[in-house]
């Protein structure tokens, strides 16, 4: 376990999956994110790649040869190794091998960055590409937070603040975890989505049209809250078990795929690219 400590926070990173597994306010006391209770839910906060969402009958289709791809992909439950840590910053990487060249053939390094400064924890996501032809992925975040705060209070004493007014309409998923094509209002237009035991009856609210580029999880009885900002991603699942004490904030690029045919991993919708020998780089923030 790696942690991370200022005056503010303490932040714990395993290094299964590179996944956070607290973010603890020593100001307030209050632990900020779900300790992955095994009954209901049994993560933290995982990191998704090389894909975010299901594929078309667990798959990825590579030079015309189905790979096995697991929903959200394989980084998640792979062991990741300690590049740099300092009392404020890690960095973790996980390199292709043969366990991942079965089941995704692109040569990469994925890298994740997470960092502390005051009350803010950025996450930082790096996609390197050595080799001499194009690397295709997509990578998010499913941190899932603790709701309510505090034990006095109840789940629906909280509402979602988004950064902007929106005319909230979600992408429904089918039971096998694809886009049908079919859309549904969730809000009308306002900036505040109330958190109720029922939200996620029908599986994750998926928006791929926001205009908001922070998300803030606020409480009717006080002034602490958690901020999620993420402005270089386009689209967003917002979901948790049902009844379940958390909510989860993702910031995605990429998403599952659209009910049909397996498609050309390089055609799938909202896939990134690496160019040769190149790498990308992008990051969200926490701040509590």
């Amino acid at each position: 376990m790696t942690t991370l400590e200022n005056d503010v926070l303490k932040v714990s990173i395993r290094p299964k999956g590179a996944e956070l597994t607290s973010i603890y306010n020593k100001q307030t006391g209050i632990e900020h994110l779900w300790q992955a209770d095994p009954a209901v839910w049994g993560w933290h906060a995982p990191n998704l790649f090389p894909v975010v969402g299901g594929t078309i009958d667990n798959q990825i289709l590579v030079d015309g040869k189905p790979y096995p791809m697991e929903r959200h992909g394989f980084a998640r439950q792979s062991d990741f190794a300690v590049l740099e840590a300092t009392p404020t910053k890690a960095v973790f990487a996980l390199t292709a091998n043969e366990k991942t060249l079965a089941v995704y053939p692109y040569r990469f390094e994925f890298q994740i960055e997470y960092r502390i400064e005051n009350t803010v924890l950025t996450i930082v996501y790096r996609v390197i590409n050595p080799e001499a032809r194009p690397l295709y992925f997509a990578v998010g975040a499913h941190p899932a937070f603790a709701v309510p705060f505090l034990p006095n209070e109840k789940y629906d004493d909280y509402y979602l603040e988004f950064q902007k007014e929106e005319a909230l309409e979600r992408h429904l998923l089918s039971p096998k975890g694809y886009f049908t094509g079919e859309t549904e209002p969730v809000l009308a237009v306002g900036n505040q989505l109330p958190l109720t035991t029922d939200l996620f009856d029908n599986d994750a609210l998926v928006f791929k049209n926001l205009d908001s580029r922070v998300v803030t999880i606020r409480s009717r009885n006080h002034d602490r809250a958690v901020t999620v900002s993420f402005p270089a991603f386009p689209y967003l699942g917002i979901w948790a078990k049902p009844g379940a004490s958390f909510v989860c904030i993702e910031p995605w690029l990429g998403y599952a795929d659209h009910e049909g045919t397996l498609r050309p991993f390089e055609e799938k919708e909202a896939i990134r690219t690496v160019e040769p020998n190149g790498f990308f780089e992008t990051g969200f923030t926490i701040g509590v």
